[in-house]
């Protein structure tokens, strides 16, 4: 996935230097509540983990989550991108941010940008998403992207539901 740029904020591939933030987001109060620990705690768990999942993905898929940048200060408030699930059959967005950043348009600026960028350089005709049941902010937000509630679907987990989102390119 290439930057994207809107008025705000830059889009970019995350990169090992980013290990620090990413340590950060993944063991936020709201992340571990709505998205699942994962289990990094120190630099080289998150740089493992850039590494085996966003890095891996780019050049995999040519997309992956992405480093949400203020284009002001150039501080990293979040990550947003597309990503390929193996319970799920499309790309499905996603988006997390740290607290401080939460409730100011950054989230559905990023996500409408990323959906943008499907549609018209990735050539994607269906994205997906996924959130859990009260993760209203989330629900709320892809809604506000377009995004319709399709059904509830199990996690492979096992132990929680999801709610399943969809989304066609729209006819231009």
């Amino acid at each position: 996935m290439k930057n994207l740029q809107t008025t705000r904020l830059l889009i970019r591939r995350l990169t090992l230097a980013d290990a620090g933030f990413m340590l950060a987001l993944l063991n936020t109060p709201s992340w571990l509540q709505f998205i699942g620990d994962r289990g990094v705690r120190t630099l080289a768990d998150a740089e493992r983990y850039i590494a085996q999942g966003p890095m891996a993905q780019y050049a995999s898929l040519g997309f992956g989550f992405c480093a949400v940048e203020s284009t002001a200060s150039g501080e990293v408030m979040g990550i947003c991108g597309l990503t390929q699930r193996d319970y799920l059959d499309a790309p499905d967005i996603g988006f997390a941010f740290l607290d401080d950043y939460c409730g100011k348009g950054y989230g559905y600026e990023a996500a409408a940008a990323v959906l943008e960028h499907a549609w018209r350089e990735l050539g994607l005709t269906r994205i997906l998403a996924t959130t859990r049941l009260d993760n209203l902010n989330s629900q709320k937000l892809l809604v506000k992207l377009g995004l319709r509630f399709n059904r509830v679907i199990p996690h492979p987990d096992g132990n929680r539901e999801l709610m399943l989102y969809t989304i066609d390119k729209p006819a231009h």
